[in-house]
């Protein structure tokens, strides 16, 4: 007999998670955004309902459906296809001036928004795999030079 402690295999059925890898800075600063929206899009739901300009139902039934897919898709940009449905929604929400003129204002402000994070974003991101290849570092996410 030996007097090396046992250890137990893991329970049937537990899996080990990888870990996320790290989020790069246009990932991140997009992600900002779209959860943003979704939780300023509250309150053009609101001004709709107030305003009867569309029945209750489908007031609060869009707003809501909005907020939602813009919250999942907030959770997709790391993926060029995120990105892309990311300008979607962007587009979708200067739409939504059709039905309420004043989202046309939000709606600007929120594609500037969405425009600086993302040249930003990709700004700091190709800084970052700059400094890692000079430190002879992996470079990380969201660049080019790991490619």
């Amino acid at each position: 007999m030996t007097d090396a402690p046992r250890t137990s295999p893991p329970a049937r059925g537990t899996r080990m998670r990888r870990p996320r890898p790290p989020r790069g800075a246009r990932e991140s600063l997009l992600s900002v955004v779209l959860v943003l929206e979704a939780v300023v899009f509250f309150f053009p739901m609101l001004v709709v309902f107030g305003k009867h300009e569309l029945p209750p139902a489908a007031a609060f039934g869009g707003g809501l459906g909005f907020m939602v897919v813009l919250a999942i898709a907030s959770r997709l940009t790391g993926r060029p296809a995120g990105v892309g449905f990311g300008w979607l929604l962007q587009a979708a929400i200067l739409a939504t001036g059709f039905v309420e003129p004043f989202m046309f204002v939000v709606g600007a402000m929120f594609l500037a928004f969405w425009i600086y994070c993302f040249v930003k974003g990709g700004q700091l991101d190709r800084a970052n795999a700059a400094r890692a290849a000079a430190l002879g570092e992996d470079p990380g996410p969201g660049t080019d030079a790991g490619a």
